[in-house]
């Protein structure tokens, strides 16, 4: 079975069970529902168990989320810097023009026929995501997700066409 990240556990969050959580998901009101299901991996990303969500809240940055069964801080303090993982039959249906995480990394993007690497990354600075394209001896270039560089994304193909706007590539 496939599993997909959606966050990590970065600390515990006062006496009663719940942990702060750094989200790496676009879907963290669902994925992090109360009664929603997820895998527990180890910092070696072994599978551990699965836990159901007991509650759910935003603080700042992160979430923090309590699993059932699990109401005080000593139970859950062994999972520090452990991953949370949705399984694949439990992704939902996207939109047109919307991708998962997992589809987009690792694709190769071109500038025309000019392969310029491959994205490594993904970061959620605030309004638009950026892409972090992986280039052979150049440091790593930073693509907005937006449309006048994002052109098309082709995930059959793992290729995604851009337009390198002036600016974006200071290397140039």
């Amino acid at each position: 079975m496939n599993y997909f990240n959606v966050g990590k556990i970065v600390n515990t969050q006062g006496l009663q069970g719940e942990m702060r959580v750094l989200s790496v998901t676009d879907f963290s009101e669902e994925r992090f529902k109360k009664g929603a299901e997820l895998a527990l991996f180890d910092e070696k990303d072994q599978f551990v168990q699965t836990v159901i969500i007991a509650s759910h809240r935003k603080q700042k940055n992160f979430d923090i989320i309590k699993f059932k069964d699990m109401y005080h801080i000593n139970a859950i303090e062994k999972y520090k810097g452990y991953s949370l993982k949705v399984a694949e039959e439990d992704l939902n249906d996207l939109e047109d023009g919307e991708f998962y995480y997992h589809e987009i990394i690792g694709l190769d993007v071109y500038e025309g026929d000019n392969l310029i690497g491959t994205i490594k990354e993904i970061l959620q600075p605030g309004a638009n995501d950026v892409w972090v394209v992986k280039r052979k001896g150049k440091r790593d270039l930073l693509l907005p997700y937006i449309p006048p560089v994002v052109l098309n994304v082709d995930i059959p193909n793992k290729r995604v066409e851009v337009e390198i706007l002036e600016g974006l590539d200071d290397e140039d």
